[in-house]
């Protein structure tokens, strides 16, 4: 199965990424918030995947699977990673620390990083310049990594789909 996983922190985006390039209808498993830390951030929560698909020019299929953002639900990134070819890693740059976030995501995905590849987006950067583009690739560069890395508005079917042909490409899909 050709598959690809989006992660990243809660509210990066990860949902909204899936539905906008999706060819159906995606599946959520949104729930209210119950966390006042989480309720601050949005009102719902993924707790156990979202998933959709996208059909490629060769009329390849392949699907998309979002992880939780909250790490209490991090049990579901191993399953959900079983398999895929590669991580599209969603990071908030509103966030109190997105750099401490790319390096959480970057250790918890080593290992699966280092067998497939990763792709990494920066979202909500028309709302925070609190860091640039070279603040993230600096991060990468400690932990010896070059992948792409763009800003990107999980709303707009182009942006999401330049992270998916990046990871492709890098795949040598």
């Amino acid at each position: 199965m050709n598959k690809i996983v989006f992660t990243g922190p809660m509210g990066a985006g990860k949902t909204t990424a899936i539905a906008t390039v999706s060819d159906v209808p995606p599946i959520y498993t949104e729930v209210k918030a119950t966390d006042a830390e989480v309720q601050q951030r949005k009102e719902t929560t993924t707790v156990s995947m979202d998933y959709g698909y996208i059909v490629l020019e060769d009329n390849t299929r392949v699907h998309l699977y979002g992880t939780p953002g909250q790490e209490r639900f991090s049990y579901m990134w191993p399953i959900l990673t079983e398999g895929a070819l590669g991580l599209v890693l969603l990071l908030d740059n509103a966030n109190d620390d997105p750099i401490a976030d790319l390096r959480f995501y970057l250790d918890a995905f080593s290992d699966f990083i280092e067998k497939t590849g990763v792709v990494i987006g920066i979202t909500r950067c028309d709302i925070s310049q609190k860091y640039s583009i070279a603040d993230y690739q600096a991060v990468m560069m400690e932990h010896n990594l070059v992948f792409p890395l763009f800003e990107i508005d999980p709303r707009e079917a182009n942006d999401v789909k330049v992270l998916l042909h990046a990871l492709l490409a890098i795949l040598q899909y």
